[in-house]
C-alpha cells in the first residue's frame, strides 16, 4: 500500500452499468439512492476497508501457497471482495449463510479462521468449522446444491417463528442449475425468509454470461413471484445497503428475494484454470479500473478519514495474517485414513461400520504384501 493520494481514472462503460444500485463510484465519489442508502460512521468506513484488504491478502497468500505445492487447489475471489464483505457484514449474528466454495470473504465476516479454509483445500479436513457456531454452513462443491438446503433451513426458521433470515450464495453459472430454480419455486410458494445472493462474475469457468441468460439475472425473480435487484458488486457500500434491506424484509415476513451482485472474476476460476484461453485481456484491464479496494481507498482519502499511520498499521496486520497462514498451513497435521468415516452420520451407523472395516482390511492387505 501507498500513503500517496491515489488518482482513479474514469473507467470505460460496461454493458449493464447504470441498471444497478451504486453508492460509491469507481472514482470514489459517494452517491445516495432513494431506496437503498447507508448511514455509516468514519470507523465503519475504515472497518470495511480493512475487511477488503485482509480478505484480498488471504486470497493472495492462498494462491501463492497452492503454487508452492502446499494446497491441492484454490478458488480465488479476486475482484469479488466487495460483494462478499458487503453481504457478510449485512448478516446478523443469528442469521444463517450457505456458501459455495469461494465465499472466503463471507467466512471472514462470520469469524471463520482463514487457516481453516486453507486446511480444506489442503485436504486435511472435510470442513473444519462448526456451522452452528459461526452460522455459516460448510462449503459446497456441487454447483447449486446449497440452494435447496438453504430454503429448507429457511422454512424451518419460519416454522420456529424465529426472527432470523437465511442467505445463500451462488454464481451466474449455477443460475442455470435445476437445484437453484427449484429452490426459487419452493421459497416463493412457502414465502421462506431467504435471500438468494448471486455473484455474477460473468464467467462460469470458461462459459460467458450470455450462455446462461438473455436478460439480466435479477429479472428472473419476477417469474418466480419475488423481487430482484441488481447491485454494483464492486461497491461494498451498495452491496451492504441492498443486502441489509433484503435481509430485513425476509425477517419481517416479506419472503424471498434475489440480489444480483454485478462483478467480475479478475483471476482464474481455480488455480487449475487458465482464463487467457477464453477471455480477452482488455476486458480484465477495463475491470481493474473498478477495483473495489481502490474506490474505497479513494473515498477515504477524499474524506480525509485516514492517514499514513492507518495504512502502516493495516500493512502490519496483513503481514501478520500472511505469516499465520504460511506457518499454519505447513503445520497442519495429516488426518488418519480412517477419519473419513468419523462424521458420516451423527450417530453410529451399521453401514458406516461395515465400510470402515472393509477399508481397514484393504489397507492391511498392503502391509502384508510389503512383508
Amino acid at each position: 500500500m501507498t500513503d500517496a493520494s491515489p488518482t482513479q481514472a474514469a473507467p470505460p462503460p460496461i454493458t449493464g452499468e447504470g441498471t444497478f444500485v451504486q453508492l460509491l463510484t469507481p472514482e470514489g465519489e459517494r452517491l445516495h439512492h432513494p431506496e437503498y442508502d447507508l448511514e455509516l460512521t468514519d470507523d465503519d468506513y475504515r472497518a470495511l476497508f480493512r475487511d477488503l484488504v485482509l480478505v484480498r491478502r488471504i486470497d493472495a497468500e492462498a494462491t501463492a501457497l497452492q503454487r508452492q505445492g502446499e494446497l491441492g487447489l484454490w478458488a480465488s475471489l479476486l475482484g469479488q471482495e466487495a460483494a462478499q464483505v458487503g453481504a457478510g457484514r449485512a448478516l446478523r449474528a443469528t442469521d444463517m449463510a450457505f456458501p459455495t466454495y469461494r465465499e472466503h470473504g463471507v467466512a471472514w465476516c462470520r469469524g471463520v479462521d482463514p487457516l481453516t479454509l486453507l486446511g480444506l483445500f489442503r485436504g486435511t479436513t472435510n470442513g473444519g468449522w462448526r456451522p452452528d457456531e459461526h452460522r455459516f454452513a460448510l462449503y459446497t462443491i456441487v454447483i447449486g446444491d446449497q440452494c435447496p438446503q438453504a430454503v429448507g433451513y429457511a422454512m424451518g426458521v419460519q416454522l420456529d417463528g424465529a426472527e432470523e433470515a437465511v442467505m445463500v450464495f451462488f454464481g451466474d453459472g449455477a443460475s442455470s442449475q435445476g437445484d437453484v430454480n427449484e429452490s426459487f419455486i419452493w421459497a416463493s410458494v412457502f414465502n421462506a425468509p431467504v435471500v438468494f445472493f448471486c455473484q455474477n462474475n460473468q464467467w462460469a469457468i470458461s462459459e460467458p454470461l450470455e450462455r446462461q441468460t438473455r436478460i439480466p439475472l435479477y429479472q428472473r425473480a419476477n417469474g418466480f413471484g419475488f423481487p430482484g435487484v441488481r447491485v454494483d458488486g464492486n461497491d461494498v457500500l451498495a452491496t451492504l445497503a441492498v443486502t441489509q434491506a433484503m435481509m430485513q424484509r425476509a425477517r419481517e415476513g416479506g419472503g424471498p428475494s434475489l440480489i444480483e451482485a454485478y462483478t467480475y472474476r479478475m483471476g482464474a476460476h481455480t488455480t487449475s484454470d487458465d482464463p487467457t484461453r477464453y477471455r480477452l485481456g482488455s476486458d480484465v484491464e477495463a475491470w481493474k479500473l473498478r477495483d473495489p479496494i481502490e474506490r474505497l481507498r479513494s473515498f477515504l482519502y477524499k474524506q480525509q478519514l485516514v492517514d499514513a499511520a492507518y495504512f502502516t498499521a493495516l500493512d502490519e496486520e496483513a503481514e501478520a495474517l500472511a505469516v499465520h497462514l504460511r506457518d499454519g498451513v505447513r503445520a497442519l497435521p495429516d488426518p488418519s485414513t480412517g477419519s473419513m468415516f468419523d462424521h458420516a452420520y451423527a450417530e453410529p451407523h451399521a453401514q458406516v461400520d461395515a465400510d470402515r472395516a472393509d477399508f481397514d482390511a484393504y489397507l492391511a492387505g498392503f502391509a502384508e504384501e510389503a512383508r
